[in-house]
């Protein structure tokens, strides 16, 4: 798995080196959105993150996990701006408890549509709306639940592109905001009505150096993003003890490419629930965004 995964990395990255310039991922307006580590993206897009890994240290013992999925387009409105997409993904999970047998198995099967309803080039603002559901799939020792879920999310993104190009207030400009919030509530049995939200402040170089002022960054410098995600999550109804609110940050940086982008990051407790989840914890990204690659992906049914 390691050295699929080296060898994918080896070719996108010589795709980015002799690639064109253009983008394909995350574009409204002027503004390039990144894919989060842990919040949803809130545009539709042709991606597969290929490799999702997440090394965490507990209070209990360690956790490793690697995630994947897919999403399509389906759909574009008559501007040709992707409107409407659906995706699965899934991971696979290896828990090693201080005390007792490991464990190791793939987690539920997540499939979930998308519709953005509100798009406003001009100002870098998206608004999309995503149902989502949860199937108990995999091995029931590891999955976060073993009844079926169903629930909805309201993402939005907004560039602050639009500030005025003033000397100071301009460096501002190439700030950008993600964010979601969901409920998810099982359909069956009552261990898990789960209700996230999410935040992401990021920074992009690469506007910066294009659409605000060229302080002239080479490569790969020029295309990075600094990032920092809020997460937020809890069980409104579950077993005692697990209810409490989890929250987390979740730091790092991403280079965004041609064809791919690639992450790295680590999480932050915020409150003394979310302390015995996080001692220690390191994420990472590869998303390609194949339809950069592969043309013929970029089919849609609407």
């Amino acid at each position: 798995m390691r050295k699929v995964c080296c060898a994918a990395a080896m070719l996108w990255i010589a795709v980015e080196l002799v690639g064109a310039t253009a983008w394909a991922h995350g574009v409204v307006g002027d503004y390039v959105f990144l894919e989060p580590l842990v919040a949803e993206d809130p545009t539709p897009a042709n991606e597969l993150d290929i490799v999702q890994p997440q090394w965490t240290r507990t209070g209990e013992g360690k956790r490793f996990s690697i995630g994947t999925s897919v999403e399509k387009i389906l759909g574009k409105n008559r501007d040709e701006f992707p409107v409407f997409s659906a995706g699965a993904g899934t991971a696979w999970h290896s828990v090693q408890p201080g005390e007792g047998p490991d464990l190791s198995g793939f987690d539920d099967l997540e499939l979930f549509a998308k519709y953005a309803f509100l798009i406003v080039p001009r100002h870098e603002f998206l608004m999309s709306v995503a149902g989502v559901v949860q199937v108990p799939s995999g091995n029931p020792d590891v999955q976060e639940q073993n009844h079926t879920s169903l629930g909805v999310q309201l993402l939005w993104e907004k560039g602050l592109g639009d500030l005025p190009n003033y000397p100071v207030l301009k460096y501002l400009r190439p700030l950008g905001f993600q964010s979601d919030i969901g409920y998810l509530p099982a359909l069956g049995g009552h261990t898990n009505h789960l209700l996230f939200a999410d935040l992401v402040a990021e920074y992009s170089l690469r506007y910066l150096s294009n659409s605000v002022y060229d302080i002239g960054l080479k490569w790969p410098l020029r295309n990075l993003y600094l990032f920092n995600e809020i997460n937020y999550d809890q069980l409104i109804a579950g077993p005692a003890g697990q209810t409490f609110p989890h929250l987390v940050a979740t730091p790092g940086l991403a280079y965004m490419g041609y064809g791919f982008q690639l992450s790295v990051g680590t999480q932050f407790a915020l409150n003394q629930a979310a302390v015995a989840e996080t001692h220690a914890a390191v994420l990472g990204l590869l998303d390609i965004f194949y339809d950069s690659i592969f043309p013929r992906f970029n089919w849609t049914l609407f």
